[in-house]
């Protein structure tokens, strides 16, 4: 499973869930966790490596539905398709003829993300800094206390009560990119819309500690 877009998954999924509105940026973030039960929409999504060369941008369609449900579909340049149901994490990758499955609590393990899906206050696993406005964009940036995160920080961006853009600095120096258009929010989603269902011929791995 690639950890990291299985975290920014979970970033994305759980945006609902985090904080307290103290200044602009939280204050959007706590609207959005009172008024947003689910959403959907497009993201595309961009790697720059610490030498600045930068990946083959990524574009699909994300959705999510509290409680802990998402999906997250890579459809260019290449698929893949990342499913919570809240209990399970499938990550099926057609090129591969695979499904990886792992429970929540596996699939986070001890990284902040278990922070995310709501186990605490934001605040005891980040370390949280209001950063400036650029081009009318409130930001948020979250740095996980834990030394062994796996990341360095997280930027959260939001317009008009809205995240926007996604900004994830990991470990290895490497920037990921991840701008969000045509949000909706509370659209009906069915709960079959998070229940995955393993092809015929597909080889299903169910990972556990």
């Amino acid at each position: 499973m690639q950890i990291k877009s299985f975290l920014l998954a979970v970033v994305i999924g759980m945006l609902p869930m985090l904080g307290q509105a103290q200044t602009s940026a939280r204050a959007q973030l706590s609207q959005f966790n009172e008024q947003v039960q689910a959403a959907s929409g497009k993201f595309s999504q961009q790697t720059e490596t610490q030498t600045g060369e930068t990946k083959a941008p990524q574009t699909g369609d994300f959705s999510f539905k509290r409680p802990g449900r998402f999906k997250w579909e890579i459809i260019q340049p290449y698929e893949q398709l990342i499913v919570s149901n809240g209990r399970q994490v499938m990550q099926y990758d057609p090129d591969l003829a695979q499904v990886t499955e792992r429970s929540v609590d596996e699939s986070v393990g001890a990284s902040p993300a278990a922070i995310l899906f709501g186990s605490g206050e934001l605040e005891e696993a980040f370390e949280i800094q209001e950063l400036p406005v650029k081009n009318g964009v409130a930001w948020l940036r979250a740095k996980p206390r834990s030394a062994d995160a796996g990341f360095q920080h997280v930027d959260l961006g939001f317009k008009d009560g809205l995240p926007v853009e996604l900004k994830l600095l990991d470990g290895f120096g490497q920037t990921t990119v991840i701008r969000f258009e045509s949000v909706q929010t509370n659209p009906e989603l069915p709960d079959d819309a998070f229940r995955f269902v393993v092809p015929d011929g597909v080889d299903h791995v169910v990972l556990r500690q």
